[in-house]
């Protein structure tokens, strides 16, 4: 890997997302994070700011992405099974790009930084908060379970997943929406050998777990959080398949999970 000094050029991947409850797209919460946090650093840096959608170039979705800043988005158009090896090819030579830590449509795995870091052989920070720009790389402070922190430094060139709780507020302007462009881009990516190796299916119900109902006071409840204690229960081993099915129907029947 090649270690880059000067940055230059700043890349953001922007995604499209769904609305929660009316299902509309619109973009995502994250990426608007991302491109926040890039904003600032080309602007401070005088870095050339590049922003990249793998899609479709006609979602309205990307509008959005106008009015919070990005003077242009760069659309490579795609199938969801190929985007990494296309950014892949677009972006080799950037020495930093940001992104969100997944997409909020329906190829949410948060695979992407990973398979685009390695596609580039970059080096990849997740969950970050804060990004700042040092000589020798860039430094993270990189969010952790249970409200803990972590800084950290890379070097470039490198691969930035921002968080969704970084603390920059992204802005929407109307006039910026209207000012800027959307530009498509035909690329053909190399053959993506993994991608036979998925399937493609609609998403299946998961089943509902039947649970009983709590019958302890509020205080007990509370003792659970500090102290260890056994839920009680059967464990059934032995017998036969109609006697361990007997005692799950009484189970059930006891907490009133069935009506039978």
């Amino acid at each position: 890997m090649n270690r880059i000094e000067k940055l230059d050029r700043i890349a953001v991947l922007v995604s499209v997302g769904r609305h929660r409850v009316s299902g509309v797209s619109c973009y995502s919460r994250n990426d608007a994070t991302a491109l926040e946090i890039a904003r600032t650093l080309a602007q401070k840096h005088g870095a050339r700011l590049e922003v990249l959608h793998a899609g479709d170039a006609s979602n309205l979705a990307l509008t959005d992405y106008l009015a919070l800043g990005a003077p242009r988005i760069d659309v490579l158009a795609c199938r969801d099974d190929d985007a990494a090896a296309l950014l892949a090819q677009r972006l080799r030579g950037v020495p930093l790009v940001l992104t969100g830590t997944r997409a909020e449509g329906a190829y949410d795995t948060g695979m992407l930084p990973y398979r685009l870091a390695e596609a580039l052989g970059y080096a990849l920070v997740e969950s970050a908060l804060d990004v700042a720009v040092q000589r020798d790389g860039v430094a993270v402070t990189q969010f952790l379970p249970k409200g803990f922190r972590r800084s950290i430094e890379a070097t470039l060139p490198a691969v930035v997943a921002v968080h969704p709780q970084a603390a920059v507020t992204p802005r929407y302007a109307y006039a910026r929406a209207s000012a800027g462009a959307i530009e498509s881009h035909r690329e053909h990516a190399l053959p993506n050998s993994d991608a036979q190796a998925w399937r493609i299916a609609p998403v299946q119900r998961k089943p509902i777990k039947l649970a009983a109902a709590e019958k302890r006071s509020g205080h007990a409840r509370m003792l659970t959080a500090t102290t260890t204690e056994s839920r009680g229960g059967n464990v059934v081993i032995e017998g036969t398949s109609v006697e361990k099915a007997q005692v799950i129907l009484s189970y059930l029947r006891e907490h009133r999970l069935v009506d039978y």
